[in-house]
């Protein structure tokens, strides 16, 4: 008679899990990170807890600590949310007013003159990710430079319209991207590029890829991921990816500051906001003579 050999029951591994206290302890130093860098997005706090040594480079540690933490910390009052960005989803609904004196009391509060029409140049600022709007808004809506962004591939519809923008100007266009370090994040990058100027061939069209570029990986020590085998155009793309959220919010603002700022003409912008605030007090002098027509009887 054969012997059999022993049955070993397998036990489950053990789950690690932290104490009450350690995930107080984490909590607190989340808010730190959170508000050191606000707004930004999960991802991008995510990344700076890796970076800090807060939490695993794991889709694991994000999903189930990063996420789930921040949640519930909104939740419960001890985290702003206005200090995480959202611009994935979003109302739509037209602009209407309760009077016409209440239209244009809104509109001599919210009027700007465009900082561009006197600019020897125009700008934009292009985006992959529509996570990182609420990021990159802060900067270019300031400016009033539009952030275009191109949710991955852009549609054709999408790239032609801006080709469009960009051949009514009539001047030189500064475009600056902002993508991932990835073989699909840089041919979205060539892409775009390739179409507006196949959509716009007169116009003269300076095109910046600002990051994320390999040598940023390195100078600032950037979180890496491996790379997509899967991805047919990764034959060629050395080196692990780089998602832009890796990129520290503060450093991707000051970035996209400085490509802006390096084609604004000072004193054209000093005449226009003197003519803008002048149309401004009008607007409001208006809004204020319909406020006493109403009142009579």
């Amino acid at each position: 008679m054969m012997a059999t050999a022993p049955v070993y029951q397998s036990r489950p591994l053990k789950r690690f899990r932290r104490t009450k206290t350690a995930i107080e302890d984490l909590k607190n130093d989340l808010y730190d990170v959170v508000q050191e860098i606000h707004p930004a997005t999960v991802r991008q706090i995510f990344y700076q807890a890796v970076g800090r040594g807060l939490v695993e480079k794991t889709e694991a540690a994000y999903k189930n600590t990063i996420v789930r933490l921040l949640t519930d910390m909104r939740i419960e009052g001890s985290l702003p949310f206005n200090w995480i960005a959202d611009s994935t989803r979003w109302m739509r609904k037209p602009r209407t007013f309760s009077s016409a004196e209440a239209a244009i009391k809104r509109t001599a509060e919210a009027y700007r003159r465009s900082v561009w029409d006197n600019q020897g140049v125009y700008v934009e600022v292009w985006l992959e990710k529509d996570a990182l709007a609420g990021v990159l808004l802060d900067v270019t809506e300031p400016w009033d430079v539009p952030l275009m962004v191109t949710r991955g591939y852009p549609s054709l519809s999408y790239l032609y319209e801006a080709s469009e923008t960009i051949t009514y100007q009539e001047k030189p266009t500064h475009l600056y991207y902002f993508g991932d370090y990835d073989p699909s994040g840089i041919d979205i990058s060539r892409n775009v590029e390739v179409r507006l100027r196949e959509f716009a061939p007169d116009a003269e069209i300076h095109f910046e890829r600002v990051a994320v570029n390999p040598e940023q990986v390195q100078r600032l020590n950037l979180p890496t991921r491996p790379t997509k085998k899967s991805d047919s155009r990764s034959k060629g793309f050395e080196g692990e990816s780089v998602e832009v959220d890796a990129i520290p919010p503060g450093v991707l603002r000051t970035m996209a500051e400085g490509c802006i700022q390096q084609h604004v003409d000072q004193h054209q912008l000093e005449v226009m906001q003197v003519a803008e605030k002048s149309e401004r007090q009008w607007l409001q002098m208006i809004a204020s003579t319909m406020v006493g027509t109403e009142a009579q009887p």
